[in-house]
């Protein structure tokens, strides 16, 4: 009973929609976005999400049950977010949930890394990156306003494009250039991938979600009232 106490003493008085931590600190941005990736989220059961729901709900109503502490409205919350789009109010496909980011991307950075790959092995790994990177760009966007899907194309094909021209086009130069040592361009060709996909990402954000930097997003005030939409929150 003492360890539950000292546990749920951890935890600030609940407030619906917003971070246990603190975001004017760099410590609490650092533990808010850990938790968002924290990728144990994808084992969370159908039942417990349902739970969590009616849970938050409850609260929001104001129906909730006694003796509910603030920690299980805090753990409530973070299952919810991790699962559910927030705009949409459906769920993300694992492999594209922020939690998921690390175990799904994990495949293609090995793939990446891969040594003395052909020109169609470079082109298929970096594929497959910027399309999970895509789908998690898509999947995790602001859709509180509709947005054509031709631009997501657009984007897609762009980040596609950049990362393996950037990645052909290196590695087709150093297997050119006869005056690096063997050893060298051993080296230099374990890091073609960085350069290739840092640009192609930067390239990715910004085509896959342009809409929300060209139109805005919806803004809330203090008692979650919609109040209109600015290009500067977008930013």
């Amino acid at each position: 009973n003492n360890c539950l106490k000292m546990a749920d003493s951890q935890y600030p008085i609940f407030k619906l929609g917003e971070s246990r931590f603190n975001q004017s600190t760099f410590t609490g941005r650092l533990r808010h976005f850990l938790e968002v990736v924290d990728p144990r989220s994808l084992l969370i059961p159908e039942r417990k999400l349902e739970e969590s729901i009616k849970l938050l709900e409850d609260y929001k109503n104001g129906n909730l049950a006694t003796g509910v502490t603030d920690r299980q409205l805090w753990e409530a919350q973070r299952i919810k977010q991790a699962i559910i789009h927030p705009d949409t109010g459906k769920k993300i496909f694992q492999p594209f949930r922020m939690s998921g980011y690390v175990p799904y991307g994990s495949i293609t950075v090995i793939g990446l890394l891969l040594p003395n790959q052909s020109i169609r092995e470079i082109i298929f790994w970096q594929w497959i990156n910027q399309s999970h990177n895509a789908c998690v760009n898509y999947a995790n966007r602001n859709a509180s306003k509709p947005a054509p899907a031709s631009r997501f194309i657009i984007g897609y094909t762009g980040a596609v494009t950049s990362a393996v021209g950037i990645a052909v086009g290196l590695s087709a130069f150093l297997r050119k250039a006869s005056s690096f040592p063997a050893a060298t361009r051993v080296l230099i060709e374990r890091f073609i991938p960085y350069p290739a996909v840092a640009c192609a990402n930067i390239f990715n954000v910004f085509l896959m979600r342009n809409s929300e930097l060209r139109d805005g997003i919806e803004v809330f005030d203090k008692d979650k009232k919609l109040v209109g939409t600015s290009k500067k929150a977008a930013r």
